[in-house]
């Protein structure tokens, strides 16, 4: 797996080990970027499930000020410390290796509110529709601020909250993106 493009373009990432993750493939991270381009230049970011950082590494390639990586799987960690220590990004970057249902009651305590929310939670489950219908996820995100949510092509998006409305999606091969903003 590699960056896909900007100043780590052709960049190795390592993965983690086991089935504990499902990192998003170059094709789909290439589609995404494409898709919400110009909001990512300057953005601060959280990464939500992160497995071993593509989303937000890719995103820091792209001119993103900083990232903040969320997953709880300690192989995942493993890989996305060694990750960020080999493209020299810590000083833009903060991992905090725990559940995203347990950080969200605080946005405060990520660094919140961010520009860009970039969300890969586990397809099996209803970790989407949790995610996006929790109380406060809106609180994630700063005025104008965008949430991405990933899923399985198959799936259906997920229903929104009365904080949040879903605005865009795109596909990209098995892959789905939805875009979320906060209600008016």
């Amino acid at each position: 797996m590699r960056v896909v493009a900007g100043r780590l373009r052709g960049r190795s990432l390592e993965t983690a080990r086991g089935r504990d993750t499902r990192p998003t493939s170059e094709r789909a991270r290439a589609g995404l970027f494409d898709w919400i381009g110009p909001r990512v230049q300057g953005a601060s970011v959280l990464d939500l499930f992160a497995g071993c950082g593509a989303l937000g590494i890719e995103a820091l390639s792209r001119g993103a000020c900083g990232v903040v990586f969320v997953e709880r799987a300690r192989t995942a960690v493993v890989a996305l410390r060694r990750n960020l220590a080999a493209l020299d990004l810590e000083a833009v970057a903060r991992v905090v290796p725990r559940e995203a249902a347990r950080v969200l009651g605080r946005p405060g305590d990520l660094g919140a509110p961010f520009d860009l929310v970039l969300a890969d939670p586990p397809y099996a489950g209803s970790w989407a529709a949790d995610l996006v219908s929790k109380p406060g996820t809106a609180d994630l995100l700063a005025p104008g601020g965008v949430l991405v949510v990933e899923r399985a092509r198959r799936d259906p998006p997920a229903e929104v909250a009365r904080d949040l409305v879903r605005s865009d999606g795109k596909t990209y091969g098995e892959t789905a993106f939805d875009w979320y903003e906060r209600s008016p």
